[in-house]
């Protein structure tokens, strides 16, 4: 964690780990089994749901509307996710800082 003006900061979850423990499991579903409610292939959601894949717009409402979790909830955790992760980034991204004539 990180503390930044006197906040500890941490790394957003990432979307599928939260599929994963709120809805998969506990629902006892397989990975086969929700992807086949899902409609979409296995290895496909299993690498959602191992923190391999983001989250893409369309998953999300897949989600939604097989699990009834916002789609709008998952798309924000992904963002959040992916912002955090290029925030650590930041030293090795290299631009020239522009500075109007």
């Amino acid at each position: 964690m990180t503390t930044k003006q006197g906040i500890r900061m941490h790394c957003p979850s990432h979307p599928g780990g939260f599929v994963k423990t709120e809805i998969i499991e506990p629902l006892g579903l397989t990975v086969t089994a929700a992807a086949l409610v899902l409609g979409v292939t296995r290895p496909a959601l299993s690498a959602l749901l191992n923190e391999r894949a983001s989250l893409s717009p369309e998953m999300a409402l897949r989600i939604e509307k097989a699990f009834g979790v916002s789609m709008d909830t998952l798309v924000r955790m992904q963002a959040s996710y992916d912002v955090a992760l290029l925030r650590k980034q930041k030293p090795a991204i290299q631009v020239r800082r522009y500075i109007p004539a």
